[in-house]
């Protein structure tokens, strides 16, 4: 079990009755304490920040690349996630397609991106499913260890301990009892945002996003999957829900078309819990 160190700045704010509280709430985050050492290898599609993003500055944002929920803050220290694995449909496509479903740190106000999470491809007619993670820069890993299935309740979390400046990934399949762990270290990190998403990745030919399978519906949160303390985070001045998070540093993100990718992707509110939400495949755009 890897000891977890508070950054001496956040000990300050929350007090010792602050400490006890916080401590066991961490300890709770998804999988956050499993550990499982599995044989990974680069996927040749990677998955990245946001792209031409557009704020609407009424908290909603588009993109050709993510949709789902990002809290904005400072120093974020982690960020949990749960969500039903969804089915491709995979009967009419030409070629191949791809959707990813994660939680993570970064990639909406910065450069980096630390993020673990499941893929619903299309081999041409062929459906496909994956665990990975990335700590963008670098590039994407498939977890061969976690088997995936369509209906899978997954869970998953990305963890910063300052002590050695590194982020931590964990991956836990609920419904088979699989499990993923890895750290690293990501220069440039700014901790500034927590995201759920569901994301075409990159890169065509041209450098644009590749077509976004056909996912019908996926639902995010405690609602659908049943795990407690999700969809969560917490930075310098915040710990929660999705829904604790200020209305101001909340935004809603729907992909939209570009030339490679024409499906757009639309995101539900948050049900009244502020724990869970749903992102919906669209088809093309206009």
């Amino acid at each position: 079990m890897r000891k977890v160190v508070v950054p001496t700045n956040l000990l300050g704010r929350l007090g010792i009755l602050g400490m006890l509280a916080f401590l066991p709430a961490l300890a709770q985050v998804p999988g956050v304490f499993s550990s499982q050492d599995a044989v990974a290898k680069i996927a040749p599609y990677q998955f990245g920040p946001i792209r031409e993003k557009i704020e609407f500055r009424d908290g909603t944002a588009a993109s050709p690349n993510w949709s789902g929920y990002v809290v904005l803050g400072s120093s974020f220290y982690w960020a949990a996630g749960s969500w039903v694995v969804p089915a491709a449909d995979c009967g009419a496509v030409q070629g191949n397609k791809f959707a990813a479903f994660w939680v993570g740190l970064d990639g909406y106000t910065s450069t980096t991106v630390e993020q673990i999470g499941t893929l619903t491809d299309c081999d041409a007619k062929t459906p496909a499913y994956y665990a990975w993670y990335q700590f963008y820069p670098q590039g994407m890993t498939i977890i061969p260890s976690v088997p995936i299935a369509p209906g899978d309740h997954v869970s998953a979390s990305v963890v910063y301990y300052s002590s050695i400046n590194e982020f931590t990934v964990r991956f836990k399949d609920d419904t088979t009892g699989a499990t993923f762990g890895t750290s690293a270290a990501v220069p440039g990190a700014l901790r500034s945002s927590a995201e759920w998403i569901a994301e075409a990745p990159c890169c065509t030919a041209s450098g644009g996003i590749l077509p976004l399978t056909d996912f019908g519906t996926v639902t995010f949160g405690r609602d659908s999957t049943g795990v407690a303390g999700t969809n969560s985070a917490m930075d310098l001045a915040n710990r929660g829900l999705i829904g604790s998070f200020p209305a101001a540093d909340t935004v809603v993100v729907s992909k939209t078309a570009s030339s490679g990718s024409e499906a757009t992707s639309t995101c539900s509110t948050l049900s009244t819990d502020g724990t869970s939400f749903s992102c919906t495949w669209q088809g093309a755009g206009p």
